[in-house]
C-alpha cells in the first residue's frame, strides 16, 4: 500500500480500454490541512489534483487564471509560504499535498479583509497595468510576493508572468511605486501547524526503506516535471511521495571546499548558495527558470529525470560534482557524468533514489553558456560549459560538458584530449573546434539544426577563449 489511504474512484472508458460500464481504478486519498487566504482548511484530495483545478472547481475562486496549463506564462500564481518564507508558485502544476503545512493567498486574498487594496493593486490602476485583465491576478500575487520580500529586482520578480496586451513597462513603474508602502498586516501568513502525514515523509530513512518496497511510486519534489505528466499527457499517478517535507534532502551543507546539496533543495536556494563562488553558473540558473519554477525545481529532480536539454547537468559535469545515492539501507556515490547512460537510461536502480549533490566550492575557470531562442526562461538548443585549467601557458585540465548535443548530458572528450598539453592560443582553438563532430552527433529539431547546434559549440570553445584571455563576450553589452 502506498502513501494514504486508499481509495476506489470510477472513471469512464478510454480508446485504450473500451467499454460501456465504467472502469475502476485504485488511487490513494491524502488528507492535506494548510491555509487558505488566512482560513484553515482541510481536504481530501487525490494525489495530483491541481491546486488550481481545487480552487476554481471546489472553491469558486477563479482569479486564478489558466493559461498554459504547465508553468510558463504564470497567470495562475499564487503566494506560498512555509518555514522558509513566502514564494510564488504556479498553481497549474502545483499538487494539493505539497501544500500540507503551508499557507496559500490567492489574488482574492491579496486584498484585505474589509477590501482595502494592497498597494501593488493600486499601484497597477495608477499606472494602468491592466487591459484585458486575463494576467492581472498572476501579476499582482508576484508583485505581492516581491512586495513583502523586499525586493527591487522587479524584472526578475515579474519574468514569469506573460502579458500579450498591456507590456510591462506600466506594469514595472506599478511594482516601482508601490515598492516602499508598508506590507499590510494581512499579508503576513503564520504557518499553520500541521500533523505528519504518511505520503510526505520527514525523514530519508523512512523514505528510502517505503520506495525500495513500492519501486513503481513516483517521487514528487518540486512537480515542475511531473505536474506536465499530468495536465498534459493525463498521466495517472496513483502511489506517490512528496519529498518536499524530508529535511535531510532539503539540507545544504558547507565546508571549506565544498557545497552539498540534498536533492529537494529549489533552485532558488542553489542560485543564492553559488552566488558568490560560481556567478556564471548562477546566471544561468537565473536564466533557465522563471521565479515560480525556481521556486519549485529541486537539484535532484533537473538530475534524476535524465533529460539531454536539462541545463543542471553540463554544470555539475564540468565542474566534477558527486551524486549521491541511496537504495534502502545502501548508498552509493559517483561523478555525475557516469550518471548518464543513454538517452531515457540512468544508472539508478529500481527503488533507488537521488539524495543529493556535491560540487567544489573553487571554480575560477567554469563558464555556463546557455543557447536559446528566448534568452529568459526558453528551452536551450545548446548549453555548453567549460572549466579548463591553463598552467604556465599550457592547457593542463580540461572538463567541457554539452547539453542538447546528444540523447545525455554528455563531455567533449575528443575536444578535451585534443587541448591538454597544447599551448593556450587562438591558434590552438581554431584547430581543436573541429573535434567536436568526433564528440557529437546532434539532431535537428524544433529548436536547431544539427548544423546549428556542431557551429554553436564550435563557437562557444572560441568564446570562452575570448573571455578567460580578457576581451568583451557579453552579449548584453552593446558598444558604439
Amino acid at each position: 500500500m502506498g502513501f494514504g489511504k486508499e481509495a476506489g474512484v470510477y472513471v469512464a472508458s478510454t480508446p485504450e480500454h473500451p467499454r460501456t460500464d465504467l472502469v475502476r481504478r485504485r488511487v490513494y486519498i491524502m488528507d492535506v490541512t494548510f491555509l487558505l487566504n488566512g482560513e484553515t482548511v482541510q481536504v481530501e484530495a487525490e494525489p495530483t489534483r491541481t491546486l488550481l483545478d481545487w480552487l476554481r472547481e471546489d472553491r469558486a475562486l477563479c482569479g486564478t487564471k489558466e493559461g498554459c496549463n504547465e508553468g510558463d506564462c504564470g497567470a495562475c500564481t499564487v503566494m506560498v509560504t512555509d518555514e522558509g518564507g513566502a514564494k510564488a508558485l504556479n498553481a497549474c502544476i502545483l499538487f494539493l499535498p505539497q501544500l500540507h503545512g503551508k499557507a496559500v493567498r490567492t489574488v482574492e486574498g491579496i486584498s484585505g479583509p474589509d477590501g482595502a487594496l494592497h498597494p501593488v493593486q493600486q499601484a497597477m490602476i495608477d499606472h494602468h497595468g491592466s487591459q484585458c485583465g486575463f494576467c492581472t491576478p498572476g501579476f499582482i500575487a508576484s508583485m505581492a510576493t516581491g512586495h513583502l520580500q523586499g525586493r527591487s529586482d522587479h524584472d526578475d520578480v515579474l519574468a514569469g508572468n506573460l502579458c500579450r496586451c498591456t507590456g510591462y513597462a506600466p506594469i514595472v513603474r506599478a511594482a516601482e511605486a508601490a515598492a516602499d508602502a508598508p506590507v499590510p498586516t494581512w499579508m503576513n501568513d503564520k504557518v499553520p501547524e500541521a500533523n505528519a502525514q504518511s505520503y510526505a515523509p520527514e525523514t530519508l530513512e523512512e523514505l528510502a526503506q517505503w520506495y525500495a518496497a513500492n519501486p513503481d511510486a513516483t517521487l514528487i519534489a518540486g512537480a515542475t516535471d511531473v505536474g506536465l505528466w499530468v495536465t498534459k499527457q493525463l498521466r495517472d499517478l496513483p502511489q506517490v511521495a512528496f519529498l518536499n517535507r524530508c529535511k535531510e534532502l532539503r539540507a545544504i551543507t558547507q565546508t571549506d571546499d565544498t557545497i552539498h546539496f540534498g536533492a529537494a533543495v529549489t533552485m532558488t536556494e542553489v542560485l543564492a548558495a553559488i552566488g558568490d563562488d560560481h556567478p556564471s553558473y548562477a546566471e544561468m540558473i537565473r536564466r533557465y527558470g522563471s521565479e515560480q519554477v525556481r521556486n519549485a525545481a529541486t537539484i535532484g529532480g533537473n538530475i534524476a529525470n535524465g533529460s539531454p536539454i536539462g541545463d543542471n547537468p553540463p554544470a555539475l559535469i564540468a565542474i566534477g560534482a558527486t551524486l549521491h545515492l541511496r537504495h534502502g539501507t545502501q548508498t552509493r556515490d559517483m561523478p555525475v557524468e557516469d550518471f548518464f547512460v543513454a538517452y531515457g537510461k540512468q544508472d539508478r536502480a529500481s527503488g533507488e533514489l537521488v539524495t543529493g549533490v556535491t560540487i567544489p566550492r573553487s571554480a575560477p575557470n567554469l563558464r555556463c553558456y546557455k543557447i536559446s531562442k528566448r534568452f529568459d526562461q526558453d528551452i536551450s538548443a545548446v548549453c555548453g560549459c567549460f572549466n579548463i585549467t591553463v598552467t604556465d601557458g599550457s592547457v593542463a585540465e580540461a572538463h567541457i560538458a554539452f547539453g542538447g548535443m546528444a540523447g545525455t548530458p554528455h563531455r567533449a572528450h575528443q575536444v578535451e584530449a585534443a587541448l591538454v598539453g597544447q599551448p593556450w592560443t587562438a591558434e590552438t582553438i581554431a584547430k581543436t573546434a573541429a573535434q567536436f563532430s568526433k564528440d557529437y552527433t546532434p539532431m535537428s529539431d524544433m529548436r536547431a539544426s544539427a548544423a546549428y547546434r556542431l557551429e554553436v559549440a564550435q563557437n562557444l570553445l572560441h568564446r570562452y577563449f575570448a573571455e578567460m584571455t580578457g576581451q568583451a563576450t557579453s552579449v548584453l553589452e552593446v558598444t558604439p
